[in-house]
């Protein structure tokens, strides 16, 4: 059985879309990041990098949600964009290029752009100019990319709108802007109709919010360690 260490953020969810459309047995493992849980000893064994999340599967450990999505559909061989043909290679390169769009682009300047709207201290107007811009600037190659298209790739359902998924969502909470879907319209389809399926919802239910702390001073610490001293210019850990 794989084991998943998760927390309800957008890459961890993601990974649970896919665990749950796919049909994997699996155990999820929270990880309270608000305390630190992440910076443990026995889970930075698994991940040095001490994020979630990160699965075990016999003698395999993947981190990183990205590669996470991808070991997982190719061990299932489902959701990789297309069955053989002569466009074979076309769609393996399409699958990469925009999965790692997501990995490289979506998820750290969103990361970012809600950063610096909503936790980092003053001053910081250029940053938050500088992410707002780059993370807008992803979201409408995506949203130009589904003009026409029902998913990323075309007609066929993939880990790349899984990767998506994860942070669609926060797109509001991300630039402060509720009704910013009247300028995203085709992203808002593609929320709406994955968040309509059985594996999406029960991928949205599974996260036992008891076992996760709340945003407070002590979160605040743990999760910006460059602020609050708890980590050092090595490590970030220790």
């Amino acid at each position: 059985m794989i084991r998943f260490y998760y927390s309800p953020a957008p890459n961890p969810m993601k990974v649970a879309l896919l665990l749950e459309e796919a049909g994997l047995a699996y155990e999820p493992i929270p990880v309270d990041t608000a305390r630190g849980a992440q910076f443990e000893s026995a889970f930075v064994a698994l991940n040095p990098n001490g994020k979630v999340p990160c699965i075990v599967d016999g003698d395999a450990v993947v981190f990183d949600s990205n590669a996470i999505l991808l070991y997982l559909a190719e061990k299932t061989g489902r959701f990789l964009g297309g069955g053989p043909g002569p466009d074979q290679a076309g769609q393996r390169g399409a699958l990469l290029s925009w999965l790692m769009f997501v990995a490289t682009g979506i998820g750290p300047f969103s990361g970012q752009a809600v950063h610096f709207r909503h936790f980092a201290p003053e001053p910081k107007a250029y940053a938050l100019t500088r992410y707002a811009f780059e993370a807008e600037r992803h979201w409408g190659i995506l949203e130009a990319r589904l003009d026409g298209r029902r998913y990323v790739l075309g007609d066929e359902y993939s880990i790349v709108d899984m990767a998506v998924w994860g942070w669609v969502s926060r797109v509001p909470f991300m630039f402060g802007e509720p009704d910013i879907w009247t300028r995203l319209p085709n992203l808002k389809r593609l929320l709406d109709e994955i968040d309509q399926r059985p594996a999406a919802q029960r991928a949205r239910a599974m996260p036992d919010q008891d076992r996760f702390s709340k945003m407070d001073a002590a979160a605040t610490a743990h999760m910006f360690r460059h602020i609050s001293g708890l980590g050092t210019a090595k490590d970030g850990r220790d």
